[in-house]
């Protein structure tokens, strides 16, 4: 089993290799990453292509907390209107909650109010960097040949689209498997379970009811979650734009999931898996029971 696990991630980093290689010629790529377990896994692939010969780029607010200096990659940092206490305060109070007693009724409100508490600061810091004329102009002269973001939050695919770059799309799914929507790849409602339901590929025509309404919910998460950014990316495109029209430019979704562990559907032939290159570092079980500490 464990040889098998690291022949797919071998297969699943060369796979990522040779598709970004297509899309950057000239081994200049600007990195537009997620703050927070996001960041930690884009975070090994930056430096495997680094030692590949690529020229990063680390597009960071000032305010952070993971991202560090590094001999893989050149910082550019932008100014943000908040300090460390204030990030670090937002961070606790989420920890804290999601953990939280909550009934089963009240769970998903009292998780979506705790997300949008905690990402609003990420919000400030796209609203900041697409009004910071230094720094975007910075990134106009520097003639990158690629967008490498983590789409969770759309400020790189609205950077994209104002740079005229392609966009590697990289992460493990948006809420609410939004990433399906937004690439137009079949989702059938009927047979796909949506996300909080528990329901499995094999439905009853209740459960399938049930699926289908909660698939208009998902659209009116999408609205809470992202609409607020089509005001920054229409002030800075100079036109009017729909996020999700911005979404399906994406030039490769790299799907950091694995298809045999998902519900089988179709995808399309953008559309890459490559599960397990969120592993590299590795630990041995422990004899006596447990796991070992990463």
């Amino acid at each position: 089993m464990a040889g098998h696990f690291q022949a797919l991630r071998g297969v699943s980093a060369v796979v990522f290799l040779s598709v970004l290689w297509a899309q950057v010629l000239g081994h200049k790529l600007l990195v537009v990453p997620q703050e927070g377990s996001h960041w930690l896994s884009m975070k090994d692939v930056v430096e495997l292509l680094s030692d590949r010969g690529h020229e990063i780029v680390l597009l960071v607010p000032e305010v952070n907390l993971l991202y560090k200096e590094s001999k893989y990659y050149t910082r550019k940092v932008y100014p943000v209107p908040y300090e460390q206490e204030e990030l670090n305060n937002r961070l606790h109070y989420f920890g804290k909650q999601q953990f939280a007693e909550r009934s089963f009724l009240n769970a998903p409100l009292f998780e979506y109010r705790n997300i949008i508490y905690f990402i609003e600061v990420f919000f400030l810091n796209c609203k900041s960097l697409l009004n910071d004329s230094a720094t975007l102009s910075f990134l106009r002269e520097s003639k990158f040949n690629a967008v490498f973001t983590d789409p969770a939050l759309p400020c790189g695919v609205i950077l994209a689209e104002y740079l005229g770059l392609p966009s590697v799309y990289f992460f493990r799914g948006f809420p609410c498997s939004l990433e399906h929507a937004f690439s137009r790849s079949p989702n059938p409602v009927s047979y796909v379970p949506r996300c909080y339901t528990q329901f499995s590929d094999h439905m009853t025509f209740f459960q399938r009811v049930a699926n289908f309404l909660v698939n208009y919910l998902e659209e009116y998460l999408f609205y809470q979650l992202y609409s607020k950014y089509e005001d920054l990316a229409s002030n800075i495109l100079k036109r009017d734009v729909s996020i999700r029209t911005l979404y399906q430019n994406g030039s490769i979704w790299l799907l950091r999931y694995d298809f045999v562990f998902e519900y089988p559907r179709p995808v399309l032939p953008n559309m890459v898996f490559i599960g397990g290159t969120n592993c590299r570092k590795k630990a041995v079980l422990s004899q006596v029971g447990g796991f070992t500490s990463f």
